[in-house]
């Protein structure tokens, strides 16, 4: 398998002299297998549309440009990058869009597609001329051909949000984000008038049990990509129920779970390089990571399990 990034920021684009050497686009990943030509897209963030121009030069060459993109979740630093992917527009392309939705009222084409309307773009997305399928995508196990099987669980974030595990001839690619640690939404406090010693309790084994099945999902992977936008400090400060995790906890859980590397990502768009380089050499001098090695994505990193 080869990993290509082309997208590793959260929350919104944030291009400048300060996000250069890490980059500033959403979140977008390419797989690529080299046995059978397949590529697999993960998530369409805005780093989707220099990954459709590098597809253009680079594939279309070859035969019409048939590819999958299965999207962590809807939220729309995730999906913005879908209008402007440009092999949408040619016709021969075939696209295979996989995801959660949270809402059933709303498919997955309304939301997705939904972007590509007079009100928003120029180009309706019935006048694409990709043939283009949508699945809606839920927990489980599949089998995606050529070898490849696919894992998929429910992670923590304010909607409904998937993990992708690909296993393929031994190697182990997984994501795990957007996410956090799941909590006890139960009060625990003793002295409060509404406290419930067995919800209480409830509250914890639950929220323990989903941490450990998170970690169980990833466990043992080559490589690992986990949502680390904040510090601990930064979560304990405010940010705790917006759906991301701290480094040093994903760095501790990746430890726990056996994973080989991780690559810490969603960056906050407000992370400069300079405050990525402090807060990497910051864990390379701590103790968190243990036996798993841990860098922080750049756009343009590629990396071959």
């Amino acid at each position: 398998m080869r990993i290509r990034f082309w997208g590793v920021r959260g929350s919104i684009p944030c291009p400048g002299q300060d996000t250069v050497r890490y980059g500033g686009n959403t979140a977008c990943i390419e797989l690529r297998f080299p046995d059978s030509g397949r590529v697999i897209i993960i998530d369409a963030g805005s780093g989707l549309r220099e990954l459709g121009n590098f597809m253009m030069a680079h594939d279309l060459p070859k035969g019409p440009i048939h590819t999958e993109l299965y999207l962590s979740h809807t939220h729309w630093d995730h999906i913005m990058g879908f209008p402007f992917f440009t092999p949408v527009f040619v016709p021969g392309t075939k696209l295979k869009v996989f995801g959660p939705v949270t809402y059933e009222e709303d498919s997955l084409e309304k939301i997705v597609g939904g972007q590509l309307t007079y009100r928003y773009f120029p180009v309706r997305q019935v006048e694409l001329a990709a043939s283009i399928e949508y699945h809606h995508l839920k927990e489980g196990r599949f089998d995606l051909g050529d070898g490849i099987t696919l894992i998929t669980k429910y992670l923590n974030h304010p909607i409904l949000c998937l993990g992708y595990r690909f296993e393929w001839q031994g190697k182990v690619f997984c994501t795990a984000y957007d996410t956090e640690p799941f909590q006890n939404l139960f009060c625990t406090d003793s002295a409060d008038p509404s406290y419930d010693e067995a919800m209480a309790a409830e509250g914890a084994a639950v929220a323990r049990e989903q941490n450990q099945a998170v970690e169980q999902f990833f466990a043992n992977a080559d490589l690992l990509v986990h949502d680390t936008q904040y510090t601990q400090a930064e979560y304990d400060a405010g940010k705790a129920g917006w759906g991301h995790t701290s480094l040093e906890y994903a760095a501790a859980a990746a430890n726990r779970a056996g994973v080989k590397s991780m690559a810490l990502f969603h960056h906050d768009p407000m992370r400069t390089d300079a405050q990525l380089d402090a807060l990497a050499a910051s864990l390379a001098r701590s103790e968190v990571a243990g036996s798993t090695r841990m860098f922080f994505a750049r756009e343009g990193m590629e990396i071959e399990l």
